[in-house]
């Protein structure tokens, strides 16, 4: 039986265990198994995966994109650019880093973008955001960070979000966890009054599908969209990776 899973923190209610059992169902894949694996900390991970000779494959999701890069024997050149992970294919006892978020990210991401979307606001510097910033700076669109615990060039602070801020950085793109289930009542503190409808609001979180967020966006006219394309594209790609 080849065996796949997910490492993180607080898996109840994750996307991959469910996609992937449903996907080998549906395509009569036989001798595969998607697990969860629950970790308060990646100390002695390895070790502990030694006990499953059947491991092919593994995603990796919050908080450990960025610290799992740590573990690993080789990357790909994007893992090694963006220094964050959230698949990893394991053949002949090596563990090698790949980031399918990067692909699942722009091609959801991409053909909802106007003339007029050169500029984005990223909400959020963690493992998630890396991927975003990659594509954003690929397709040539310029790049504020919003952030609570980082400052310099490059980043605000939410209350230094002004009238001239919004009406610049037609982009908006939500990388933190604020408004996930079950917190759905939260959103990031953003003039959601200042939008107009010439603005993109994007939104990592598929749960729920139209967040507080985004839905404060739609309200003001804005195009919005959701993380659930993204999730099921970067599944596919960890799928195309394990396999090939």
């Amino acid at each position: 039986m080849r065996t796949f899973g997910l490492i993180g923190y607080h898996l109840d209610h994750s996307f991959s265990k469910k996609y992937f059992t449903e996907k080998f169902e549906r395509e009569q894949i036989k001798d595969c198994v998607y697990e969860n694996y629950e970790l308060d900390k990646l100390d002695g991970l390895r070790l502990r995966m030694l006990s499953i000779p059947s491991l092919e494959g593994l995603n990796v999701t919050i908080p450990y994109k960025e610290k799992i890069t740590e573990l690993l024997d080789d990357s790909d050149e994007i893992v090694i650019d963006i220094k964050a992970c959230n698949c990893i294919k394991i053949t002949g006892g090596k563990w090698i880093g790949y980031n399918t978020d990067v692909v699942a990210f722009e091609q959801s991401f991409k053909p909802n973008l106007k003339p007029n979307h050169t500029k984005a606001l990223i909400l959020g510097t963690g493992g998630a955001s890396k991927a975003v910033t990659y594509v954003l700076r690929k397709l040539g669109i310029e790049i504020l960070f919003v952030s609570c615990s980082k400052s310099g060039v490059g980043y605000i602070d939410y209350s230094a979000i002004n009238n001239e801020i919004i009406r610049s950085y037609p982009v908006i793109i939500n990388c933190t966890p604020v408004g996930t289930f079950p917190d759905v009542a939260n959103s990031p503190k953003i003039p959601y009054g200042l939008l107009t409808s010439s603005h993109y609001l994007y939104d990592l979180t598929y749960n729920p599908q139209k967040t507080l967020f985004l839905s404060q966006g739609e309200g003001q006219g804005t195009q919005i969209k959701n993380g659930f394309q993204m999730l099921e594209l970067q599944a596919e790609e960890s799928w195309r990776i394990w396999n090939m």
